[in-house]
């Protein structure tokens, strides 16, 4: 359908019209938006969400610290898997305690974690024997450089979920792993079944459990949250600087930087973000949670 002269420009490609293929019209950008959708935030509060990386930061950092302590036998295998046992039973508690979800039976659910709790450090301790040897005969120098990146892949994998109550899950399966693995490639260090068996149910109960535990702190209480960060990061300190001061420098300089120079170039690097719309997009279905459908 030819357009007869003087008629003005339309956005429509099946319609033949008297301009020129690329031409732009001045009307071409007027429904233009740039940047509809930016979230613009404010530097305290990016400083308070990131508190969740140094809290996993802080944890690798103090399982590293207790197995050296617990290799040089600066720590004994009983103490710490009374430790271990005694924290669980405690963030257990907490847990149940300010779970507002809990249902009729939750003298049933006890019981079943219970009973599960026990037949998997019984399943634990029975595969103590295998897991020591399992990367025995592995060089230490493989076993250090290999601890190092399964860690790293634990910190880049770790699920960093907002603290929603109705999301609190366990981690990422991906980064647990890795961060299990890492334990029995430690633990093959020791001599004793008693020593691996105390590493092991630690790391299980530090790498599995305890994010579930910081989550759920972090979605009670924003001052709870806090005041765990500081004494993650103090114990952290405190038990490196019986092994390494330079190590506790570096820690502490990272922590810093996490913690408060990455939001600070998160927002002044938000400026350059350039985010455009148009009616060329293509069309979101907006649907509307909660109701029922008959």
């Amino acid at each position: 359908m030819p357009t007869t002269p003087g008629t003005q420009w339309r956005k429509l490609l099946y319609v033949k019209q008297e301009y020129p293929d690329n031409y732009v019209d001045d009307t071409f950008l007027e429904e233009l938006q740039k940047n509809a959708n930016v979230r613009h935030y404010e530097y305290w509060s990016v400083v308070l969400e990131s508190t969740i990386i140094s809290q996993h930061i802080s944890s690798i950092v103090i399982f590293v610290a207790v197995f050296i302590y617990l290799y040089l036998e600066h720590l004994s295998s009983h103490a710490l898997i009374t430790i271990g046992t005694v924290g669980t039973a405690i963030g257990y508690g907490f847990w149940d305690w300010s779970n507002t979800m809990l249902t009729p039976d939750s003298n049933f659910q006890r019981r079943k974690i219970f009973k599960g709790a026990v037949l998997f450090f019984l399943t634990l301790l029975g595969l103590t024997p295998i897991l020591k040897t399992l990367t025995e005969k592995t060089s230490e120098d493989t076993i250090w450089a290999l601890t190092v990146i399964l860690f790293l892949a634990n910190l880049a994998f770790h699920d960093y979920g907002s603290g929603n109550r109705r999301n609190i899950k366990y981690p990422g399966s991906l980064s647990t792993n890795a961060a299990i693995f890492a334990s029995v490639v430690l633990a093959s260090r020791f001599k004793t079944n008693l020593h691996v068996f105390g590493l092991m149910s630690f790391a299980v109960e530090w790498f599995a459990l305890f994010p579930m535990l910081r989550r759920q702190v972090r979605s009670i209480s924003i001052r709870g949250n806090l005041v765990l960060t500081v004494v993650l990061f103090l114990t952290a300190t405190t038990l490196f600087s019986q092994i390494s001061p330079a190590i506790v420098v570096i820690y502490i300089l990272g922590m810093v930087f996490v913690t408060f120079v990455c939001p600070f170039w998160l927002i002044w690097i938000q400026r350059y973000k350039n985010e455009i719309h148009g009616p060329w997009d293509e069309a979101r279905p907006k649907i509307q949670h909660g109701r029922s459908v008959e």
